[in-house]
């Protein structure tokens, strides 16, 4: 498994759902996107994957997706 960096994503409220981090990132082309690679299970958060479209991600919450780990902050 490849290890990188982490990057951080910040965030004006919390808290937010986990398709709208992937779509505001520009991680996905389009919200419908976004729900399929989570619905396809492609999406970890935390360590675990995740199949919530809707989970409410938090600060300090860790998301992965295609090889890159991102650390949300709050801004």
């Amino acid at each position: 498994m490849e290890t990188g960096t982490t990057k951080n994503i910040e965030i004006n409220a919390e808290p937010i759902a986990l398709y709208q981090i992937l779509k505001f990132e520009a991680l996905v082309s389009s919200g419908g996107e976004a729900k399929a690679a989570i619905d396809d299970g492609r999406v970890l958060v935390n360590g675990e994957v995740e199949t919530r479209r809707r989970k409410k991600i938090m600060s300090g919450d860790i998301v992965e997706f295609e090889g890159e780990r991102f650390n949300v902050v709050l801004k």
